[in-house]
């Protein structure tokens, strides 16, 4: 059997154990890289989970999204709520770049609501809601 690693090999030292032991059951392998527990019991239990993702991260492959988690993604479309109200979130507000109090000049087109930023008395910008 292969010498055990006292801490999980990353990068290209887990690359290069991995093609050293690739005739080895993948459990042993990653034992032999590191990727174990040792219980009260004195049993061992290997993690394939952290190292299926390291040997990913060190392939290249991202695995986490760049996103933190939070939230949801903006899906770019509203629904007229019960009450007749269209509620804009915040993630478009902030893309915007908008803050609290500012006014719009609502102008209705064909099958599109036109929101008009008002400065000052004075028409700003425009944003298209359709």
């Amino acid at each position: 059997m292969a010498e055990l690693a006292t801490t999980p090999l990353t990068g290209k030292a887990l690359l290069q154990k991995v093609k050293e032991l690739s005739n080895v059951p993948r459990r042993e392998t990653a034992k032999a890289c590191g990727y174990y527990t040792t219980t009260k019991e004195n049993k061992v239990r290997v993690n394939l989970a952290d190292f299926y993702d390291a040997l990913l991260t060190a392939k290249g492959v991202a695995i986490e999204s760049p996103k933190d988690g939070r939230g949801r993604e903006a899906s770019y479309r509203v629904s007229v709520h019960q009450n007749s109200q269209i509620v804009i979130g915040a993630n478009y507000t902030s893309e915007l770049g908008l803050t609290p109090g500012d006014e719009f000049e609502i102008k209705l087109g064909y099958k599109h609501i036109r929101l008009v930023k008002v400065e000052n008395g004075e028409i700003e910008s425009e944003s298209v809601v359709s």
